[in-house]
């Protein structure tokens, strides 16, 4: 993805189900949790680069002992900071006493970070500030070890608002109006109404009073909890959340919205954002890898029994798209499969983009997360060429000669590494005065792979979100090289509505699709459509309604897909640029195929999976209308 494109978030849960003499003695460390928790997260850095943190929680401690640790790092290195200082008490608590270190119960009894639970969040700062109070995991404390709560999540919710009045109704006084902090204490307050339920029914039964707290850690019901909280969620979500006594749950969103994966064994329990990390962290297969389903919880109880819940009734699987498209990790089988089927389904178009002239054309990709698409597309290309030198052959007959026969033969796609991101470049680019002018050399070019006005050159990116990198950088580069023609090829659709659940495409008005559509509007003199979609997005933003319709799609309708690819190309298109330009989009039922078990496509098709997500859509359009720069939830 050329454009900067940020997503929230990555978690990593590991629950023990051994003690930790037992991880000591099959493994030769007291930290094997530790290490495997580092793995996951490093794993899943692409999720999160605006900080990190980490929770850990002991089990069945004395009282006076602290048994959460919590450290948190705002950092671009936030993951090996974190446990840098984590490691750093284990060899101070070392020097001073070596056998410690050989002893799990004097570890545990002494020293942070030594318990059976833990989670692990990886943060990208869509929304908020990037400082150590906007990193998960969030506490919410009491001296009731049930009441405790531990919360991490890569999640957005679209209607916090109602949220937030829902907590001043029941008599809160939150401390803030954020999904994560209403999060928290919506799921703090259902289960301070359970603690208390516990107690009353096992006073009655004349237990003492400290007799009833193993009894309420003992009997909470996490689903019952989960499924009060959450009733009136409107977002894409994966929770997850510890309690002080030890028990565990990750929940998943209706829609599935938001990935979720988990693996257990007899010794341990393990919940990521991807697979890869799991299979790399533990030598698993990718088919002893689950996926939570879609409305459900994984809920882990403290006395290790492990089980799925349903928790709200699924409605259909829209799972989000972009996972496939560019922020999951390629290393997926799936997503790698699916990311060259995405290549693969691209070449026909592509072909008549270049007149099917493929002697003089050269493919390349931009940036590396697009490497997996253009092999698929190149495999593509390389079947075209199969039948095309069949044909050849076959129409030669008997005047098939070897020198002929070997002309035939070396047809071939023409691939090259065309651009090169200079690293340090970027790192260098600080001050918003000089930074027109140095963006354009963010990537080096490799010279003398194109043929100056000879060759077409075809570059696939993920997707084309905003358009901004493309012609302050891209294509001014590419140009430079000197092709007849310069050919964008988008793995993705055009990218026309705002997402709101979790990716940063809040405002509607920063789409190069939705500003090529409203430009062909008042090409043709239709602005009247513009004024009457903005009248029913505020009818309907101004009576509340539950249900709501995407209107923005009116601003669409009057203009093919091809028309709109033609005006972004204008739009994108530098000035000073010598080459034709071509812009070509995937679509969306090519998209459909190639990742049919992930279907959700809101940002190209408006289908929004929540009644919040055509809120959310009216509201960026109404912003856009009247000048409001600001997210739309």
């Amino acid at each position: 993805m050329s454009d900067i494109l940020h997503h929230e978030c990555g978690i990593a849960l590991i629950r023990l189900l051994k003690p930790l003499s037992y991880y000591h003695k099959k493994y030769g460390t007291a930290f094997y949790a530790l290490n495997k928790l580092y793995l996951l997260m490093e794993k899943q850095h692409n999720r999160g680069q605006d900080g990190s943190g980490v929770a850990n929680i002991k089990f069945d401690v004395e009282p006076g002992t602290r048994y959460i640790s919590r450290i948190r790092s705002g950092s671009k290195q936030s993951i090996p900071e974190i446990f840098s200082k984590i490691n750093r008490n284990f060899e101070e608590a070392g020097k001073k006493n070596p056998n410690i270190l050989k002893d799990p119960q004097s570890l545990k009894k002494h020293l942070p970070f030594t318990g059976e639970l833990w989670l692990g969040h990886l943060r990208y700062g869509t929304f908020g500030g990037n400082s150590i109070e906007n990193c998960h995991p969030f506490l919410r404390q009491n001296n009731w070890m049930t009441r405790n709560l531990v919360l991490a999540g890569n999640f957005n919710m679209t209607n916090v608002d109602e949220l937030f009045q829902d907590l001043v109704r029941l008599g809160q006084h939150p401390k803030e109006k954020a999904d994560t902090v209403t999060v928290l204490e919506n799921i703090g307050h259902f289960l301070d109404e359970e603690n208390e339920s516990l107690y009353y029914k096992f006073k009655e039964l004349g237990n003492t009073k400290q007799e009833i707290s193993p009894l309420i850690a003992e009997h909470l019901n996490i689903g019952n909890i989960l499924k009060r909280s959450s009733k009136n969620w409107d977002g894409g979500y994966v929770i997850a959340g510890l309690v002080g006594h030890g028990d565990a749950f990750v929940m998943r969103d209706p829609a599935g919205i938001r990935p979720a994966y988990y693996y257990r064994d007899e010794e341990i329990v393990v919940v990521t954002s991807e697979r890869p990390p799991i299979q790399t962290a533990f030598n698993v297969t990718v088919e002893e890898i689950m996926e939570i389903k879609p409305g459900h919880a994984l809920i882990i109880k403290k006395n290790g029994k492990v089980r799925e819940e349903l928790i709200n009734e699924p409605v259909q699987k829209l799972s989000c798209s972009f996972e496939r498209i560019y922020f999951s990790r390629g290393t997926d089988a799936e997503i790698y499969r699916e990311r060259k089927e995405l290549g693969r389904l691209l070449c026909h178009s592509t072909l008549q983009s270049v007149d099917f002239d493929l002697r003089n054309t050269v493919f390349s990709f931009i940036p590396n997360t697009a490497e997996v698409t253009f092999y698929g597309m190149m495999q593509g290309m390389e079947d075209y060429l199969k039948d095309v030198k069949r044909r050849k052959i076959k129409a030669l007959g008997n005047q098939l000669t070897d020198e002929k026969l070997s002309e035939i033969i070396s047809i071939r796609p023409r691939a090259e590494k065309i651009a090169v991101k200079d690293a340090k470049l970027r790192t260098f680019i600080t001050n918003d005065n000089d930074r027109s002018d140095l963006v354009a050399h963010v990537y080096d070019i490799t010279y003398g792979t194109v043929r100056a006005g000879k060759d077409n050159l075809v570059v696939i990116d993920d997707s084309i979100v905003r358009g901004t990198t493309l012609r302050n950088s891209i294509i001014t580069m590419l140009d430079r090289l000197s092709p007849k023609k310069i050919v964008i090829v988008s793995s993705a659709p055009q990218i026309r509505y705002p997402d709101c659940y979790g990716i940063d495409m809040a405002k509607i008005g920063d789409l190069i699709a939705f500003k090529a559509a409203i430009s062909l509007l008042e090409d043709n003199n239709l602005e009247h459509i513009i004024d009457e979609v903005y009248e029913k997005c505020k009818q309907q933003l101004a009576s509340g309604r539950h249900e709501m319709k995407n209107y923005v799609r009116m601003i669409y309708q009057p203009f093919t897909t091809e028309q709109i690819n033609i005006k972004i190309a204008s739009l994108v298109k530098p000035p000073d640029c010598k080459a034709g330009l071509e812009i070509i989009f995937q679509k969306i039922e090519d998209l459909h195929s190639a990742c049919p078990n992930h279907r959700g496509d809101w940002y190209f098709s408006g289908n929004y999976p929540t009644p919040g997500g055509n809120r959310v859509v009216s509201r960026a359009f109404v912003n856009y209308i009247e000048g409001i720069n600001e997210r739309a939830y």
